[in-house]
């Protein structure tokens, strides 16, 4: 048997699969632990005790949760001691996962995050100190401790989450059956945690991330919130920029695009997943969209005066979609050009009503959908590019390539956008804002030169 000290002199490691909404918990819990003492390693190879949160939204992202703690079960033969499994696939498959993976030591649900510290200390048959509060500061990750949180993103930005679960209940989706009925998280919370990312973390920009970000407050306050919200996350003074994902358009009101378009630290930019545009499909998937609202909502759009950066994502292949139906999306594409698209295959996921519906797509068919697409999106993307050169824009940088630089625009969202390529008479700084003049449009980056 081990003593407390032993114990918090072994070194933590943890893997954060899937959204950024995911990451957020992660780092909630990496601060439960670093209160109660314990130390972190950045490589799981390094690491005594392994956490693994993982995904189970659709079945590519349990694909590979599985593979991962495959991976860190081979680990354990070389020198890890302990490993721990939490997150949406332990909510969602736990009598599953624990007959298929009796090498974990601990599967941890959703709902227990808090006692993860209390559950390391029963691994090693050691009693938990309900009430002791310890703290480390000479680990790496350690140094990004704010508020409740352990940051794991660049200082420059980080993610707020805003609200969890969700009541859309799409048809095709799983979110609300593991993540449960959409609750928000209070105002004076947000302000507080928003605060601390930005003076001790260094954040610039805040990405606000939710399951719908758009139905912010309506739970807590009984109307919506999110105007409201930002308006008193823009009050804080060294943030620069705030960011919108996941807004789903039956939420994006006129009020709104106005506060985009209007509000000097809201970056021109939107994510609103659309799915797709066909009515009869959107019906199917239990969207309250049509054809025509999606229609009206990105004309809104293309007609204000500031141009914002759309981001969206579409499924193919949902059940029934016909060929009809796919020739509708394709034209739709084709017309709007939007900045940023996304595309996937519709997963047949067990527990939600699109696993029972008729008319199931073949793969074959799916595939050929989603490279026709796709296809026609690489052309689209070149073309939205070209607008931008010539043009100055206001980049921070996000780290070197061999011939310079690259970082992003207010126009892409970190990792799932595109970057912008740069080269610099002067040495630049990871989190510096720079002069970008565009000189070239890539397929999905653009390129440019510093403006001294």
């Amino acid at each position: 048997m081990i003593t407390k000290e032993e114990l918090l002199s072994k070194q933590i490691g943890t893997i954060s699969l899937g959204c950024d909404k995911n990451r957020v918990d992660t780092e909630h819990f990496l601060a439960t632990l670093k209160q109660a003492g314990f130390l972190f390693c950045e490589k799981a190879e390094d690491a005594e005790i392994i956490i693994v949160n993982t995904c189970a939204f659709i079945e590519s992202a349990r694909k590979e949760s599985i593979q991962v703690i495959l991976e860190m079960i081979q680990q354990k033969v070389i020198n890890c001691e302990k490993l721990i499994v939490t997150g949406c696939l332990v909510q969602k498959y736990l009598e599953e996962i624990k007959e298929n993976f009796p090498e974990v030591d601990a599967f941890i649900a959703i709902s227990d995050y808090n006692k993860i510290t209390k559950i390391i200390y029963e691994l090693y048959n050691l009693e938990f100190p309900e009430n002791a509060i310890e703290s480390k500061e000479n680990e790496k990750l350690a140094k990004n401790y704010c508020f409740n949180r352990i940051t794991t993103t660049p200082s420059h930005y980080a993610y707020l989450k805003i609200a969890d679960g969700c009541n859309n209940l799409c048809s095709y989706c799983t979110i609300p059956s593991i993540r449960g009925r959409f609750i928000s998280t209070s105002i004076e919370e947000l302000i507080n945690e928003a605060n601390e990312l930005v003076s001790k973390h260094g954040a610039k920009e805040i990405i606000l991330v939710a399951q719908d970000v758009t139905r912010y407050g309506e739970d807590l306050y009984e109307k919506n919130m999110l105007i409201e919200l930002i308006h008193k996350l823009c009050e804080i003074k060294d943030l620069e920029q705030l960011r919108l994902l996941y807004c789903y358009p039956e939420k994006v009101t006129d009020e709104l695009i106005a506060e985009i378009g209007s509000n000097p630290k809201l970056c021109k930019y939107i994510d609103i997943p659309l799915q797709h545009v066909s009515t009869p499909v959107l019906k199917r998937m239990h969207r309250r969209s049509t054809y025509e609202s999606i229609i009206s909502l990105i004309n809104k759009f293309k007609t204000s005066s500031i141009f914002i950066a759309i981001r969206t994502t579409f499924m193919v292949g949902f059940p029934g979609e016909t060929y009809k139906d796919f020739k509708e999306l394709l034209k739709f594409v084709k017309e709007f050009k939007l900045s940023n698209i996304g595309v996937f295959t519709y997963s047949r996921e067990n527990d939600t009503p699109s696993a029972s519906f008729k008319k199931q797509i073949p793969n074959f068919i799916k595939k050929l959908r989603y490279k026709r697409l796709m296809r026609i999106l690489e052309k689209i993307a070149i073309a939205n590019n070209r607008y931008f050169t010539g043009q100055t824009l206001k980049v921070v940088c996000e780290g070197t390539t061999v011939n310079g630089y690259y970082g992003r625009n207010e126009y892409q969202a970190p990792d799932i956008d595109g970057v912008v390529y740069f080269t610099s008479n002067k040495q630049i700084s990871i989190g510096q804002m720079c002069d970008v003049m565009v000189t070239d449009a890539l397929k999905y980056d653009l390129k440019g030169e510093t403006i001294i």
